[in-house]
């Protein structure tokens, strides 16, 4: 039997453990892409929009401060997610989308010149053709984010939907851009994203009467992300997205609070 000291039986191990280093965080600067909820929060016009109800804001008998509210809010209104049984009978709900399909890698594609010349514009597959002849295919598990110009319009909602009227018969004069159905056909036969987002109040654009864009990605399981805020302050590529919607079991949507983390080059 060979005699062994005992340090060096821990040896490896020590050396092992100072060679592990611990993950780092994404260390460039943060763009919070969520616009406030208060009282000039866009929702669809069929909506009553967010409500805030302060239930205690003051100094208490015993003499520290003490404030709680209570708030009330469609799932789909601001800054909020889709998910697939929005329009996909029988997929997730909220509380059942893996966090790894809401965090990662994520690229812009810029579409605000299309966009300023027809508030109906529908993103094309050719549009993601051109960011693609110049930034590289979009990257498999990316989240892909479609820049259309209107995120400058908040909160002024006739300017931004197309109209300041409210009920049901407002939905009709709707005008804003959107996700081409075909293009989204494209995307999931030809690509593989985690999610996509956009700067407007829905991916199909504000004529739609079919909502074939929510379709087509719910069915494949493809949430979204609408009125994002701040796309401007994004580059195309070098970026990574941290999007969590409030975890409403059951839910087909809800308030989000999205992130961008950029790059040390961006």
């Amino acid at each position: 039997m060979t005699n062994r000291s005992p340090f060096l039986l821990v040896l490896p191990l020590v050396v092992c453990a100072c060679a592990t280093t611990a993950p780092r965080f994404p260390s460039g600067a943060v763009v919070d892409m969520t616009y406030p909820f208060d009282e000039q929060t866009i929702y669809w016009p069929t909506e009553a929009g967010f409500q805030l109800k302060k239930e205690a804001y003051g100094h208490t008998p015993q003499g520290y401060f003490y404030a709680a509210n209570s708030f009330s809010s469609a799932e789909h209104g601001g800054t909020h997610f889709d998910a697939p049984i929005h329009f996909a009978e029988g997929h997730p709900s909220v509380d059942q989308i893996p966090l790894e399909k809401l965090m990662g890698e994520a690229v812009l594609i810029d579409v605000t010149r299309q966009c300023a010349a027809n508030p109906d514009y529908q993103v094309t597959q050719e549009d993601f053709a051109a960011w693609e002849k110049e930034h590289g295919r979009i990257p498999d598990g990316a989240i892909v984010l479609l820049r259309t110009g209107y995120g400058a319009r908040w909160p002024d909602r006739k300017s931004y939907l197309g109209t300041e009227e409210r009920g049901a018969e407002a939905v009709a004069k709707l005008h804003f851009p959107g996700l081409h159905p075909e293009t989204a056909r494209w995307l999931v036969g030809n690509r593989s994203i985690k999610a996509i987002g956009l700067d407007t109040a829905s991916i199909d654009y504000g004529q739609s009467t079919l909502f074939e864009s929510h379709q087509v990605l719910f069915a494949h399981d493809i949430p979204a992300f609408e009125n994002v805020a701040n796309l401007d302050r994004l580059p195309a590529k070098g970026f990574a997205v941290i999007a969590f919607p409030m975890k409403i079991k059951g839910g087909s949507g809800g308030p989000l609070r999205i992130a961008a983390v950029l790059g040390q080059g961006s």
